[in-house]
């Protein structure tokens, strides 16, 4: 498959720049592989395509603030900073990118703050645009963190072009996120509510959870026409043994295992055994998943529509079949669905 393939007119007022009023409230569209057929419903309607004993498997991870606004020493000039990971907890590193980064040299200082103030300083470039940063903080390191997070703000995607309001902090996280490491949100699972999960148990669907640390990479342009040629960033997984101890039994018993999101299909597919099974993993992973490619785990999957060019869409064109994917696309431009990170959302069964 080329780059051009994944490209299609996405009319700029279809990217939603808010959530739905309610989380399970969102639209969904269904696209049923085995006849081609595509239905319109409303996300809490999504129970009707489940049985008892099927599976939802959802990423637990976290998304902390990690946009700061700083400004450089001396000169005043205004900086952003995204961090992307710890590297050092006692040496309060930090890997970051900057923008913008013509502007930042090693030995450069950062203030963030005007009552609390936080001092950076630029110790190695790792790349064009990213930066190790040693913060400057003598305090207990749960100080350290408390002001850091403060500072920041909810790293909302740069197409969601508007300012971070106060219900970002919520919404741009999913109800069950536990393990913090995110840099963005799982899009996918933040369309479950509380009440919807509790219909879900109720009826006897059951539920595991993995933990895929979203970084930058989801956003990074492909550019390169031959997609064998993209490298994806690394993204920290876990798999613990409970879960692919659940996940395989209801593999064994022919149940349909429906994963959460493109990253639960990433986690779920970088940790396969020769007999099609999933093992517990703790570790990284840059698998890129594009057309064609047989899946091993789910059997369904929920997604966001995304932006052309991007991985993600690339994702669920392999499993939903190219053509009927552009096919879905297509109808959810004409009915105006809502795209990107805080859009409505599609099943593929």
């Amino acid at each position: 498959m080329k780059l051009s393939q994944f490209n299609y007119k996405l009319p700029q007022e279809l990217v939603a720049s808010h959530p739905a009023y309610n989380r399970d409230e969102s639209r969904l569209m269904v696209v049923n592989r085995k006849d081609g057929k595509i239905k319109h419903k409303v996300f809490k309607d999504i129970i009707e395509y489940f049985s008892e004993h099927d599976l939802l498997v959802f990423n637990n991870t976290k998304v902390f603030p990690a946009r700061l606004f700083g400004n450089k020493e001396k000169t005043g000039a205004e900086i952003e900073v995204f961090l992307l990971r710890e590297l050092n907890r006692e040496q309060r590193l930090w890997d970051v990118l900057v923008d913008p980064a013509r502007k930042i040299r090693i030995g450069n200082k950062l203030y963030f703050g005007d009552e609390e103030v936080l001092v950076a300083e630029v110790i190695d470039n790792t790349t064009s645009r990213g930066r190790t940063l040693r913060f400057l903080y003598d305090g207990p390191y749960e100080n350290f963190k408390k002001t850091l997070y403060k500072l920041g703000q909810t790293p909302l995607p740069k197409f969601i072009n508007r300012p971070v309001e106060p219900e970002d902090s919520e919404r741009y996280q999913t109800i069950f996120a536990k393990h913090e490491g995110a840099v963005a949100a799982p899009t996918a699972g933040l369309h479950f509510s509380r009440e919807l999960l509790k219909r879900f148990e109720i009826f006897g669907v059951e539920k595991e959870e993995i933990t895929l640390h979203v970084g930058l990479g989801n956003f990074r342009s492909v550019d390169v026409e031959d997609l064998s040629k993209h490298k994806m960033d690394s993204e920290q997984i876990m798999i613990t043994p409970e879960a692919a101890a659940g996940i395989n039994r209801a593999k064994e018993r022919k149940s349909k295992i429906c994963a959460v999101g493109t990253t639960v299909v990433r986690t779920l597919e970088s940790s396969v055994s020769t007999e099609g099974l999933l093992k517990p993993f703790d570790g990284w992973t840059n698998k890129f998943l594009f057309p064609p490619y047989v899946f091993k785990i789910p059997d369904m999957m929920i997604s966001n529509f995304h932006l052309p060019y991007s991985t993600l869409l690339m994702m669920v064109a392999a499993f939903g079949g190219y053509h009927l994917v552009f096919e879905a696309y297509e109808k959810a431009i004409k009915e105006k669905y809502r795209f990107g990170t805080y859009g409505d959302a599609m099943l593929i069964i």
